[in-house]
C-alpha cells in the first residue's frame, strides 16, 4: 500500500472542498420551484427532480468549509515538518 505525500493530500483536500463549496452555493442560490398541483405518476416520472433542500445545501457548505480548513492544516503541518527536516544539522 502506497501512502501519498502529505502535500498532495492537502492539495486534493483543498480542491475537493472548493468543489463541494461551489456545488453547495449553487444549490442554495437555485430558485425554489413553485408548488405544482398533484400530477399522475406517469407525468412525475418523466419530469426531472429539481427540488433542492436548502438546509442540506447549507450543511454541505459548512462541511466543505471544515474540509478546507483541515486540508490547510495538513499543508501547514507538512510545510513545518519539511522545514524542520531541512534545518537538522548532522
Amino acid at each position: 500500500m502506497q501512502i501519498p505525500p502529505s502535500f498532495s493530500s492537502g492539495q486534493a483536500g483543498l480542491q475537493s472542498a472548493q468543489t463541494g463549496l461551489t456545488q453547495a452555493t449553487v444549490d442554495v442560490a437555485s430558485p425554489t420551484p413553485p408548488a405544482q398541483p398533484t400530477q399522475s405518476a406517469e407525468t412525475q416520472e418523466a419530469r426531472p427532480v429539481e427540488n433542492v433542500d436548502k438546509t442540506e445545501a447549507l450543511v454541505s457548505a459548512v462541511e466543505a468549509q471544515n474540509q478546507g480548513e483541515a486540508a490547510a492544516e495538513v499543508l501547514e503541518t507538512s510545510s513545518e515538518t519539511l522545514g524542520t527536516i531541512i534545518n537538522i544539522e548532522v
